[in-house]
């Protein structure tokens, strides 16, 4: 009860559960940082889909994104207003457990301070000088992208599918110059179900009806083969095939795993038949699978690497496509570039998020707190549960009911979590989440299946 106006205050989850006081991204700096805010005025509250409360001020927020936004999301219906390590707070003080994480572009956790202080720093000097000049930032930048990802170039872009794009540029170039596919006949290899952004080009090698629907004429070139399946995709292979396009685990597309030793054997195919092997790391690189990135399970060095989310540390869109020299040669001025590519403040914050990556050993992180939430979420045994699948926080959980049931009885019960398919929940929290979070997390889940459960 509010003691200035008698109205009921709207909760989702209890706000007095409190991380405890550490120093580390993983949790708020301090127990007055999880004080609930100030709700006095904050009016009548709305039930929606039988679970979440709303104020008349999340209400009033989200009408408005749907008068003048574009109707091109279904997001939950959580109007975040401020987030730190692994918990968002709602414009209303209540406290939920991120496992989203920006589809892994807060790896870091929300607000880390060292990342922070590295944008602050820079935005004081200079943003922006586009690539018609040079800047002090990007040298230092790319140095260190290039040798903690173990490649010689890197042409650095901003959002992942522009980094994606870049690829399929490179790849098709060489195809051209080097391997002498014939003018306009060059084949790029992609996977059902994948999800590679939703540019032109990446829809176009979508397999996902609705993200092509009218869409058309979509982009040629592109040959799809079932995920998984290496002798399907031995057979794809033609003289005029200058890549695949692959990601080593389908974030979007379920969080699909491939068989042991299928990256393995599609990277021999590759040097077999003189094709490039692009691995899109958008979502699983920089420890999200409990590997720097995930390849390095598999032990294979993609020709080229596709990076970004987290390589802006939940502050700044940066993305970048590696490759070696000698590949990266076939670009030359004008062939292909960005105006915020490589900008002095996307230097500066992702030089300063590689550093957290690597100093606070966030791959071991993932691969602890990974084996301990599936380990958890395989014991409660529920019926409801088809299978639990992933690796290191990337954890995708099928169900025998519409997964966007379980995302809203989790909401109520104070965890964020999305579908990506029908029938897949996908949890895929920030890598310092710390044991009381997994536990919280399993606590939540456990409460929720139950709920669902009932008629």
């Amino acid at each position: 009860m509010n003691e200035q106006d008698g109205t009921l205050a709207p909760l989702a989850v209890d706000v007095s559960d409190r991380a405890p006081a550490r120093s580390d991204a993983g949790v708020v700096p301090s127990d007055k940082a999880l004080e609930p805010f100030e709700r006095g005025s904050q009016g009548k509250v709305l039930k929606t889909m039988g679970v979440h409360l709303l104020s008349d001020r999340a209400q009033d927020l989200i009408a408005g994104e749907g008068t003048y936004g574009a109707n091109n999301y279904a997001p939950l219906d959580l109007v975040v207003e401020r987030a730190e390590g692994v918990w968002l707070w709602d414009v209303d003080g209540n406290r939920y457990l991120d496992c989203v994480s920006a589809y892994s572009a807060v790896n870091q956790g929300h607000c880390h301070p060292r990342i922070r202080e590295a944008l602050v720093e820079q935005a004081k000097r200079v943003t922006l000088t586009s690539r018609a000049m040079r800047n002090d930032r990007m040298p230092g930048f790319l140095r260190k992208l290039t040798q903690i990802c173990g490649f010689e170039k890197a042409l650095p872009m901003n959002t992942g599918v522009e980094a994606v794009e870049t690829a399929i540029k490179l790849a098709r170039r060489w195809g051209y110059a080097t391997k002498r596919i014939p003018p306009d006949r060059a084949e790029i290899i992609v996977f059902s179900n994948n999800f590679h952004g939703r540019t032109l080009a990446a829809v176009s090698a979508s397999t996902t009806p609705e993200y092509r629907r009218d869409f058309g004429p979509l982009v040629p070139g592109f040959v799809a083969v079932p995920f998984g399946d290496a002798d399907a995709l031995e057979r794809a292979i033609s003289p005029n095939t200058c890549a695949i396009l692959i990601e080593p685990i389908q974030g979007e597309g379920g969080v699909n795993v491939p068989p042991e030793g299928y990256l393995k054997r599609a990277w021999a195919l590759c040097r077999e038949h003189d094709v490039l092997f692009i691995a899109d790391e958008v979502q699983t690189g920089f420890g999200r699978t409990g590997d720097l990135f995930a390849c390095d399970y598999d032990g294979i060095r993609p020709d080229v690497l596709v990076v970004g989310k987290a390589l802006g540390g939940g502050y700044y869109p940066v993305s970048a496509a590696l490759a070696s020299d000698a590949l990266m040669r076939h670009f030359q001025p004008g062939d292909h570039g960005s105006t915020f590519g490589g900008n002095p403040l996307a230097s500066a914050v992702a030089e300063a998020a590689l550093e957290v990556t690597v100093s606070e050993k966030l791959p071991a992180r993932a691969r602890y707190a990974g084996a301990r939430l599936m380990q958890g979420l395989r014991a409660l045994g529920s019926p409801l549960i088809r299978e639990i699948r992933g690796r290191g926080l990337l954890v995708g959980v099928e169900l025998t009911l519409p997964a966007e049931r379980l995302s809203h009885a989790l909401l109520e019960r104070g965890v964020a979590a999305k579908d990506c398919r029908e029938y897949v929940l996908r949890l895929a929290p920030p890598l310092v989440i710390d044991d009381e979070a997994i536990g919280f997390a399993l606590e939540r889940f456990s409460e929720a299946l139950e709920a669902v459960s009932r008629p």
